[in-house]
């Protein structure tokens, strides 16, 4: 929604000034120069990036206008059920929690905690790492260095497509100019046209540069911020498992690991500690 909305504004801004010092719209209407800022900056997309991230950029654009799932509620329920894992396992010993790592789908304690298992990257980091403890033959500074590796990793995949939309939002200036100069050059072309006309010319050739500008800085560039401020959100739910389970390991006590855990939050999303605790008396009390 504030996409959309900022979008409104760069419009209004923009072609409201326009209004008010008197231009002609039937001038800004050229869609030959649309069509080649246009058509240069697909082709620059698809020229520049492999099919992974072509295919990857594609569908963070259609995400774009959904409600973000990393909220609140996300996160205390994530924190729970790594409470409710490490509370069974510091309770029944860590071989305990084997059946509930090979078999999510069948555990009693994920299935309590349906908005975690639909994000199946997260199910599989989870899962992943405890497997790891209690195989026994890792240590925990190991554990945190394969972590790091792979949160690292993941962010590197998940910044393809704000690069791919960040290089064609600097490209796009230019390939307006490119659009201009075409222009220029079919103005000089008629140079034995009368001169009101030689200027609507050149007048419309100018079009180019403004709009591969706007389309840059007005369009494309705000996308390219918004999967980027996205990408950000996503990481704290590896960065929180990470830090919850570490703590775990280095001996503190399931509700202290958790509190760990909360204290990586972003503060906008960050659940108090009293909202997390009597969420986690809830789901003791679900027993």
């Amino acid at each position: 929604m504030l996409l959309l909305i900022g979008y409104l504004v760069v419009v209004g801004a923009v072609f409201g000034g326009y209004a008010i010092m008197g231009g002609s719209f039937g001038v800004l209407f050229q869609p030959v120069e649309l069509l080649m800022i246009g058509g240069a900056a697909v082709g620059t997309f698809i020229a520049g990036n492999n099919g992974k991230t072509i295919r990857a950029t594609l569908q963070e654009l259609g995400r774009l206008l959904r409600t973000s799932r990393y909220d609140r509620q996300l996160y205390m329920d994530l924190l729970a059920l790594l409470f409710e894992l490490l509370a069974k396992a510091r309770k029944e010993g860590m071989m305990k929690l084997e059946s509930d790592v090979e078999d999510p789908a069948s555990s009693e304690i994920f299935g309590r905690y349906p908005a975690i298992v639909a994000h199946p990257k997260l199910m599989e980091f989870i899962c992943d790492y405890l497997r790891l403890v209690i195989s026994g033959h890792t240590e925990a500074f190991e554990i945190e260095a394969l972590m790091d590796h792979e949160i690292e990793t993941i962010r590197h995949e998940g910044e393809g497509p704000m690069h791919s939309l960040t290089r064609v939002s600097d490209a796009l200036p230019a390939l307006g100019i490119v659009a201009a100069v075409m222009g220029v050059v079919h103005a000089l072309a008629s140079a034995d046209l009368p001169p009101n006309e030689m200027g609507a010319l050149i007048g419309h050739a100018m079009v180019g540069t403004f709009l591969g500008v706007l389309m840059a800085y007005g369009f494309v560039a705000p996308l390219a911020s918004v999967i980027g401020h996205k990408l950000s959100e996503s990481m704290k739910v590896y960065e929180c498992a990470k830090v919850t389970l570490l703590a775990s390991l280095n001996g503190y006590a399931p509700q202290m690991a958790v509190e760990f855990g909360r204290k990586v939050l972003y503060s906008t999303e960050r659940p108090s500690f009293s909202e997390l605790d009597v969420h986690v008396r809830e789901v003791k009390a679900q027993k």
